[in-house]
């Protein structure tokens, strides 16, 4: 279901309520960029350490903004059956009374929603408002000072003409008389009635539906009255709530601590840290608690489908689609009554009825599912192999089974990374060689990340499943196509042959063996007589 800014209030009860009532919930975002060009060399590598890669996302997080939200609420009904609520909620920074929000769009990453069938119209003229605990406080001060402003040029537009159509009207209008303003965004209807009243002493407003407010002339004790009464809807604390936006809804996520599942998720969580709670820290260790804070149990479905990958005749699988559609075969899972039954909501069932992937409700319904069909194949695996699985498994045991699972690299110490052997560059009569000019010259054959080992030798490095045949048939093709390069030589890395610390002990410890042996030959050994 998608859901912008004009339906999104009406329907904020009915997801407080759902999400009360949730076994866990699917996230996924999409954004006008994923990682930034600027400053260079700032797109994440293999290389680099859990804080290193933190520290890039968060330069990159800082420019690009989401354009979608995909929540999906999974909520256990009798026996195995879980109905899914999905929903596509289209965002756009908050331009009421705070600092003109500035963002970046990347060429690829909007190509690629295009692609997908992204509606910019949904995001540019009906994305959901939103805001962080700073820029409330900000808006929350200037209000308490009268100092607000309005951001927006196109809503600078609309207040002129509001005001313009107000004032020639009011001049002759009789006390209790109405007028009606039309076409106004949600965000452009309390905008004009906060411009009105500020001008206006003997106006009052109030809101109706489809985009209009009445407009009434009133004397200036009527007004008195009306201010902050049950009738206002301009108070202080409705302004901010207006204002925050799809951060209410945030905050009842936070509030309802239930399991929040994503893939491949490090990126969203960020998002979500910067737009909704506060601005990113510089320290990873300080992100990471914030997040355990708020999300008490996460669970990524890309690090839970590696491990299956290695348990299972598991397909290879690269994306979120790949694996659900592998989990849907009847390879890995055949015909179980005890396997749990996926259904979505009557009013959100455009999704049974058609894929669309890249669009973030539905990918949140993907990890959702991939995670319930991923924790019934673990739980068959537990009770040893065959044995039957106890009708209708409770959303617990599938969370016991996913125990080692739970909050992996996103609390306390990051289990390092396994990735397959190195690959290492020797280069000869090419002078000035760099990372870049290695990277352009082998991704034709497979896709490495590379680093420089030394003066004229690099180290190259995969993401790819240690256990991947395409990715060892193309480290092959490696070694063979460039056995004989007359510049570059390329062979498997060994640490004590290729690491410059090893290489540094050992000629260390070759020069105090030859010292010794010079010792011992000068010195001669030692006399002896009988």
């Amino acid at each position: 279901m998608d859901v912008g800014a004009a339906a999104f209030g009406r329907l904020l009860p009915s997801l407080r309520d759902r999400v009360r009532r949730a076994a866990f919930l699917g996230l996924d975002m999409e954004f006008t960029g994923l990682y930034s060009t600027f400053p260079q060399n700032n797109q994440p590598s293999l290389f680099d350490s859990p804080a290193e890669r933190y520290l890039k996302v968060r330069q990159s997080v800082q420019r690009f903004t989401v354009t979608q939200l995909g929540l999906a609420i999974f909520s256990k009904e009798n026996s195995n059956k879980y109905v899914v609520h999905s929903y596509n909620f289209f965002l756009f920074p908050s331009t009421l009374g705070v600092t003109d929000v500035e963002f970046t769009l990347s060429a690829s990453s909007i190509q690629f929603l295009s692609h997908y069938g992204f509606d910019f119209n949904k995001f540019l003229k009906d994305g959901i408002p939103y805001m962080n605990e700073l820029q409330e406080k900000s808006l929350n001060q200037r209000l308490s000072e009268g100092s607000w402003r309005i951001c927006s040029a196109l809503d600078r537009d609309v207040m002129r003409k509001a005001t313009d159509e107000v004032t020639s009207w009011i001049v002759a209008a009789e006390e209790g008389e109405t007028m009606i303003l039309k076409d106004l965004s949600g965000s452009q209807m309390l905008e004009v009635q906060l411009v009105l009243r500020q001008a206006l002493q003997n106006v009052w407003t109030q809101p109706l539906e489809d985009g209009e407010v009445v407009v009434k002339k009133v004397s200036p004790q009527q007004r008195r009255l009306l201010e902050n009464s049950s009738l206002d809807y301009c108070r202080k604390e409705l302004i901010l709530m207006s204002a925050r936006g799809f951060t209410n809804l945030f905050q009842i996520l936070v509030k309802a601590k239930k399991p929040l599942v994503g893939h491949n998720m490090f990126v969203d969580l960020c998002h979500l840290h910067d737009k909704f709670y506060k601005p990113l820290p510089e320290s990873y260790e300080e992100f990471k608690r914030n997040i355990h804070n708020l999300f008490p149990v996460l669970i990524d479905t890309k690090t839970v489908s590696k491990s299956i990958w290695k348990n299972y005749q598991f397909p290879r699988a690269s994306t979120l689609s790949e694996v659900y559609e592998a989990l849907c075969s009847s390879t890995l899972n055949p015909t179980d009554p005890t396997g749990p039954v996926i259904a979505l909501a009557s009013d959100c069932s455009r999704y049974a009825e058609k894929k669309s992937p890249h669009e973030a409700g539905y990918d949140a319904f993907l990890c959702g599912s991939v995670l319930l069909k991923s924790a019934h194949l673990l739980l068959r695996r537990v009770t040893k192999c065959g044995d039957t699985v106890e009708a209708d498994p409770s959303f617990s045991q599938y969370l016991t089974v996913l125990a080692e699972y739970l909050n992996k690299n996103f609390s306390g110490e990051d289990v390092p990374s396994q990735h397959p052997p190195l690959l290492v560059v020797r280069v000869q009569g090419w002078p000035q060689m760099n990372e870049r000019q290695i990277y352009q010259e082998l991704k034709a054959l497979c896709r490495f990340d590379v680093r420089r080992l030394s003066e004229n030798q690099f180290i190259l490095l995969s993401n790819k499943f240690k256990h991947d045949i395409c990715f060892h048939y193309s480290v092959r093709l490696v070694l063979r196509d460039y056995k004989h390069h007359p510049n570059l030589q390329i062979s498997v890395y060994r640490h004590w042959r290729h690491s410059p610390h090893v290489n540094c002990l050992l000629q260390a410890s070759g020069i105090v063996a030859l010292w010794s042996l010079l010792a011992f030959v000068l010195g001669g050994p030692p006399f002896c007589s009988l």
